[in-house]
């Protein structure tokens, strides 16, 4: 399968500030299903997600990790979960030596 580095946040339940993480996920042949943390994410197009989970209907927002940081919804807030094995991109694909502890938290 297909893996590569997205940005994904819980809408369901929350506004602009759901719970966030930077994680390397896994895509179907089709590209239509996304694999993250155990679940299985199917594009839809929601009002406020791009992705439904199949198993709970939770919507998620995923989409690619922005070099500049603006990964969040400008009226979100709350810190960025970076799963540890994907630290190492993600600093690499924003340039960053360390990653700004006020903004991200490493989870493994």
């Amino acid at each position: 399968m297909q893996t590569e580095l997205n940005y994904i946040e819980l809408k369901t339940g929350h506004s602009d500030d759901g719970p966030a993480w930077i994680a390397h996920v896994a895509f179907s042949k089709t590209g239509r299903t996304v694999y993250f943390n155990g679940r299985e994410l199917r594009r839809w197009n929601g009002v406020s997600g791009n992705h439904v989970d199949a198993q709970t209907g939770e919507e998620y927002w995923i989409s690619g990790v922005k070099k500049s940081g603006t990964n969040r919804h400008p009226c979100g807030r709350g810190k960025i979960m970076v799963q540890r094995d994907a630290l190492a991109d993600f600093l690499a694909w924003t340039g960053q030596e360390n990653l700004d502890t006020k903004l991200y938290e490493i989870v493994d």
